[in-house]
This record gives structure tokens, C-alpha cells and sequence, in this order.
């Protein structure tokens, strides 16, 4: 069997890493039913830091095809992936086309794939913010209609799907759990101590999302409200360059007490994550990383995938006001959330998605 697996931004290497170390232990075990896993990088991250770390931390297979294609509209990339995505499929022929979560890689990919009538598994479907503003949430539509296999990470993913007529369809709808739990499982006692020094105790943050970085009165709400809060506790956020370029062209105030910090590798992360106080982002991976580590989470959305961390108390959703940040902060202090729940499966999701995908060639 062969499966081409797309891949193109740091969730997604995340995700990846936990899959290929699957395939790999399926092919220790049944070295005469060897999958051959072929990988697409489409060169949306492409910063070394948000990218080449990822597979030399995680020990991810290098792509077999890495093109390079970033920094363009949302419509240019898509479109270029989709025109070099389709030439590869051509030749690698493979049984299955493997896509993580709601990127212009994973739906470049899908299209890609459903054209040549190579059958999809998504992983990470079911997903929805309910916000079609969100270029992610148009992508995580598309894909999971077209899409062969749609393993879901948790029980309301899969209600979502059902709510849509799913269940009418030819596609298959499993709940596996989250591969990022898998990842985080397997990776947390490596996790390794940044090389720029940390305070003692510090809030862990980042901002990224195009609602927030796109419209600057949001971004300068959020960094108001970093400038008040590290009046108590610092604030450490490692930077997208696009942020960051974003914030030097419109000459937005940030405290010397916020510390910009280069973007990380992900046992890096995993390491800021076990020793910071509590998280604030508008990352959706970054939500979950949250609740696996245990911390309680402020998220600079107006709307989460992870509606179950919101109804359980462990997130809280404040968008880019100042105010609702400041309030959330100080209502942080005070909570004593509950981590103990079990939302995204036992962290063996990865091996379920490749018996799956196995048994349903």
C-alpha cells in the first residue's frame, strides 16, 4: 500500500510526526503488508523554525517533495498546490491521500486527490467554528465532503458531521481521538528548555489568526492588554514573522516586558508549555496543547473548534477586546479547572487511523 502524505504548516508536522511513527510500527510488525509512505511538504511554513526543526526534533521522514510554495493570497497558493499536487499524485499513483486539518495545503491536497479519484482520509475532520469569515473553516468543509475517511478527534466532531447529512453519504465517519494527544504523549519527557531565558513565572502566548493580524485595531486591543498584564506577570510569545511584520509596519505599542521570542520547536514548546502559568492564543492547536498540559487557556477568538474545553471550563473565549482579556486574566487567578476529562480519545489514535485505513483500501 502507499499512502501520500500533505503536509504544510507546524500543526500539521505535529500531526504527521504521530502518523509516521504509526506507519513505522505497523511495518516492524507486518514487514509483508509494509505501507510505503510518500510525503508532500508544500512549503506553506517555511521559516526554519516553523518547519525544518519540526522534522529534525520529531524524527518525521524527510519530504520526498518539498515545493516551495508560500507567500502568496489564498486563492494563488491554493491553486499552485493544487497544480503541483495533482502532477505528483499522477506519478506516485497511491492508494490513499493523507490530509491533517483545515490548511490550504489540506485542501489543495483533498481537490487534488478526488479529481484523480485517489481516495481522501482527513484527519482532524468534523471540525467546525461555525464562522465562514475563517478562510480554515471554508478549507475543513470542502475537504471533509471529499474526503473517503474522515477520522474525527472527538465525539463532537462526529455529531457535527451528522448534523450534516453525513451519515447519507459514502464516506466513513470514525472517532479516533486526537493524534495530537498521541504526539504530546509521546514527546513530553523530551521536552527541552529554550535557549533565550525565561522568567520564573510567565504567561505563554501567541497571535497569528488573519481575523486577528489582518485588521490592526484587534491586534492593537490584544497587545494593549499584554502592555497592562505584564504589569503583574510577563508575558512570552514566540513570533510569527508575519505578525511580527505586521506589528513593526504599524508601529504598535508592545512593553519591553512582553518578550518576542523567535518561533520554536515543538519540544520547546512543549517545555513553555509545562512551565508557564497560562496560555493566551488564537492558535487552534495550541488550545489543546493547553488543556493536554494541564493549563487553562484564554483564547483571542471569538469562536473555538474545542467547544468542549469552553463547556468544561478550561478555555475561555474573549476575542481581540482588551477589556474581556484583562477580565479573563483576572478571573485566571481564581479558577481551579478540571483536566481530568478525557475529550480527545486514549492517545492511540494514530494506530487506529492506520488500522483504518487498512482495512477500508
Amino acid at each position: 500500500m502507499k499512502i501520500v502524505t500533505i503536509i504544510g504548516a507546524r500543526p500539521q508536522f505535529i500531526k504527521a510526526a504521530a502518523i509516521s511513527n504509526a506507519i513505522l510500527t505497523h511495518n516492524q510488525n507486518n514487514p509483508l503488508e509494509a505501507i510505503n509512505e510518500v510525503i508532500i511538504h508544500t512549503g506553506q511554513h517555511f521559516d526554519p523554525n516553523m518547519s525544518t526543526v519540526f522534522f529534525d526534533e520529531m524524527k518525521i521522514p524527510k519530504p520526498d517533495y518539498l515545493l516551495n510554495i508560500n507567500s502568496l493570497g489564498h486563492g494563488a497558493m491554493t491553486g499552485r498546490m493544487l497544480e503541483e499536487v495533482e502532477k505528483i499524485l499522477i506519478n506516485e499513483e497511491p492508494d490513499y491521500v493523507l490530509v491533517y486539518g483545515d490548511t490550504n495545503s489540506t485542501l489543495a491536497g483533498a481537490l487534488a486527490a478526488s479529481k484523480l479519484h485517489i481516495k481522501v482520509a482527513h484527519v482532524e475532520a468534523g471540525l467546525r467554528s461555525f464562522n465562514m469569515k475563517m478562510p480554515e473553516e471554508i478549507n475543513r468543509i470542502l475537504t471533509d465532503r471529499i474526503s473517503t475517511l474522515l477520522f474525527c478527534p472527538s465525539e463532537t466532531a462526529v455529531k457535527n458531521l451528522q448534523k450534516e447529512g453525513f451519515d447519507n453519504f459514502k464516506s466513513k465517519v470514525l472517532n479516533v481521538g486526537d493524534v495530537m494527544y498521541d504526539t504530546t504523549l509521546h514527546f513530553s519527557k523530551m521536552a527541552k528548555e529554550p535557549t533565550f531565558e525565561l522568567p520564573e513565572n510567565f504567561i505563554l502566548a501567541t497571535v497569528h489568526r488573519a481575523e486577528n493580524t489582518d485588521d490592526i485595531n484587534n491586534l492593537k486591543e490584544i497587545f494593549s492588554a499584554f502592555n497592562t498584564i505584564v504589569t503583574e506577570i510577563p508575558v512570552v510569545l514566540p513570533i510569527h514573522p508575519r505578525t511580527k511584520n505586521i506589528l513593526e509596519k504599524n508601529n504598535v505599542e508592545i512593553s519591553d516586558r512582553v518578550q518576542l521570542v523567535p518561533p520554536v520547536g515543538y519540544l520547546e514548546m512543549l517545555y513553555l508549555l509545562n512551565h508557564c502559568q497560562l496560555v493566551m492564543t488564537d492558535s487552534g492547536g495550541l488550545q489543546k496543547e493547553a488543556y493536554f498540559s494541564k493549563k487553562y487557556c484564554i483564547t483571542l477568538r471569538e469562536e473555538t473548534e474545542w467547544v468542549e474545553l469552553v463547556d468544561n471550563g478550561v478555555n475561555q473565549l474573549v476575542g481581540a477586546s482588551e477589556s474581556k482579556i484583562i477580565k479573563a486574566f483576572n478571573e485566571a487567578k481564581q479558577l481551579k479547572p478540571n483536566f481530568e476529562n478525557h475529550f480527545y480519545g486514549d492517545g492511540k489514535a494514530s494506530s487506529l487511523i492506520i488500522s483504518h485505513i487498512i482495512k477500508y483500501l
